[in-house]
């Protein structure tokens, strides 16, 4: 019989782990001190890189759950 595992919030830790400092770091210290501060084309790629990088761990982590329902 095959456990149905489903998508927990113990998932996302890592995640969070990676993205909260990355976004705090980035946008609290590094962006204001530096020639790129403000709402501009650098700022919202940055963001947009943390967004990509959240949206593969998440896909990831799915593709990772189906597989094991699979698996005989």
């Amino acid at each position: 019989m095959i456990a149905h595992r489903r998508l927990k919030s113990a998932h996302f830790w890592p995640l969070a782990a990676y993205a909260l400092p990355t976004l705090v770091v980035g946008y609290g210290f590094v962006i204001p001190a530096s020639c790129i501060a403000g709402l501009n084309e650098l700022t919202i790629g940055y963001a947009a890189t943390v967004a990509g990088a959240a949206a593969t761990y998440w896909a990831g982590i799915v593709t990772v759950l189906r597989d094991e329902e699979v698996q005989p």
